[in-house]
């Protein structure tokens, strides 16, 4: 199946996704606001998903992915890879299970002491309870998303990626059925923004309940029908624990990144963790697009040419991956660095979040989307070295990017607040990208063509010029930005028509977009 179809199909279920969790966070603001109680709520949130992140989407498919792959399509006999591949999964599954409901289980019994020692000194007595209580209700999440990803990679691996690029879907619809309940709740039974917030904090776990079923019966109609055995360390889960502990604390880093930014975000006023959350959507929708969907599209690829030893495929795929993601990437921070304000106005502003917030909230976005490409790189990169069972390169990397994220945090908290925890996000990651770059040079792995860097000129170039028709346009359109809801939408509609067509124009006309090769992108691979 070709790059872009796979990419295509993963992204636009993410789009989906994405516009839903976007929905979502627009009525989150708008019911709940960003006050003390929403921080709770989020930091709450924030820890399962860390952990969601840590065991499952990155270690976990990091090593299981190739590993499944391989027994499915590593005989001549479909029937007996097949089976290879029940039985290992069986018994990922038998000793995966254990492992999680023990982590659920000590947390839940440590969160008053997690969240101690993510809180500012001394605690606030009013919202340090209700963050211990929606941590709790929601930590119990990790357990059901983990089993969905186990699922994702056995399909992810047959090329079926439809229901893993899905399932976030359901998460967001049900989110916004409980916002939406709870304001009628509000409205007709005088319901406060702490009882809102624990009904979402209920709706999570139980999304997560959903979200497992959608998966484990897509599992089913593939033939995997997995199973729950007695625990038993064979050999193959032994190899995996071994690949994947590497990626877990490489994994580690990334998400102690993001326990650390919640902890410097502690230190500051009331909403400054809502802020950072309410920036990030609009900063993880071009990732969760672009960057997620090739990462997940090329692993599987990348694994079989590096595993043939073709390394002319494995290099012309990376820099497909690379351009591809730049092509969608760049403008999107050019757009979301020149708008941001307008943008997230237009988005979130209304009910208990007003002006005031728009325009702290537009600030951050406009510091966190520098970083952009280079999160979306580091996405699109590291799959390199997880194809070559390399798990440990990407675990220096983390630590070192970790590093300058804390240094730069302690130099300017103080001087820029909220939006300094943004400026250090952004250096730590592209210092994270150059690491990752200089090593695939040095070992010869991959090193970026210099058709390729004069492409991304092009693209740069094209997207600079798009930036200054934003620039323009978005002065005209400055009653609209706080107007009606219709108002808004079509202010967004025509920010980002304009954008579309300065940018595709001239990116066809200077060559940053080559019809021949990103009809080269829809060849199968082989």
């Amino acid at each position: 199946m070709s790059l872009l179809k796979n990419v295509g199909t993963i992204g636009g279920l993410t789009m989906l996704s994405r516009i839903a969790g976007m929905a979502r966070e627009m009525i989150f603001s708008r019911v709940l606001g960003a006050s003390a109680v929403t921080d709770a709520w989020f930091q709450a949130f924030i820890i399962p998903n860390v952990f969601r992140r840590l065991f499952a989407e990155g270690a976990f498919s990091a090593a299981f992915v190739p590993m499944f792959s391989k027994r499915l399509h590593g005989h001549d006999d479909p029937e007996k890879g097949l089976e290879e591949a029940r039985s290992f999964s069986a018994d990922v599954l038998s000793v995966f299970l254990p492992v999680l409901i023990a982590l659920v289980a000590v947390f839940e019994i440590a969160m008053p002491v997690v969240i101690w020692l993510l809180s500012e000194k001394p605690v606030d007595p009013e919202t340090y309870p209700l963050a211990v209580d929606f941590a709790r209700i929601m930590f119990p999440y990790i357990i059901l998303v983990s089993l969905v990803t186990l699922f994702t990679g056995m399909l992810n691996s047959v090329s079926r990626f439809a229901p893993g690029a899905s399932f976030p879907i359901i998460l967001n619809l049900v989110l916004i059925a409980a916002l939406l309940t709870g304001e009628w709740l509000a409205s007709n039974t005088g319901a406060g923004v702490e009882q809102i917030a624990y009904g979402i904090a209920w709706a999570v776990t139980g999304a997560g309940v959903m979200q497992l079923a959608w998966l484990y019966y897509w599992t089913r109609v593939e033939g995997f029908r997995p199973k729950l055995l007695w625990p038993r360390i064979t050999p193959e889960v032994k190899r995996l624990s071994i690949i994947a502990l590497p990626a877990a604390i490489g994994g580690g880093a990334y998400q102690i990144n993001t326990l650390v930014q919640l902890y410097f975000l502690n230190q500051l006023d009331d909403g400054s963790v809502s802020y950072m959350n309410y920036a990030d959507r609009l900063n993880q929708l071009p990732l969760g697009i672009i960057g997620i969907a090739l990462a997940t599209a090329i692993l599987p690829n990348l694994s079989k040419f590096v595993g043939s030893g073709d390394q002319t495929s494995a290099s012309r795929l990376q820099s497909d991956a690379i351009e591809l993601s730049m092509l969608l990437t760049i403008p999107a921070a050019v757009a979301l660095a020149i708008c941001a304000e307008p943008f997230v106005t237009m988005i979130f502003q209304g009910g208990r979040f007003d002006l005031s917030d728009a325009a702290i909230t537009g600030q951050v976005l406009a510091a966190l989307v520098l970083g952009l490409p280079a999160y979306v790189l580091i996405k699109v990169l590291v799959p390199n070295f997880y194809a070559r069972a390399d798990t440990k390169t990407p675990v220096v990397a983390a630590f070192i990017s970790l590093a300058v994220f804390i240094g730069f945090n302690i130099a300017f908290l103080g001087r820029f607040g909220v939006i300094g925890v943004a400026y250090a996000s952004v250096i730590s990651a592209w210092i994270n990208v150059t690491f990752l770059l200089i090593v695939l040079g040095a070992r010869g792995h991959y090193r970026v063509p210099g058709a390729l860097i004069l492409r991304l000129m092009r693209q740069a170039l094209a997207a600079a010029a798009m930036g200054a028709a934003l620039f323009y346009a978005q002065g005209m359109l400055t009653g609209w930005f706080n107007a009606g809801l219709f108002a808004r939408l079509g202010a967004l509609i025509a920010l980002v028509a304009a954008a579309a067509i300065v940018y595709f124009g001239i990116a066809f006309a200077t060559g940053a977009i080559d019809r021949q090769r990103i009809a080269s992108f829809t060849k199968k691979a082989s």
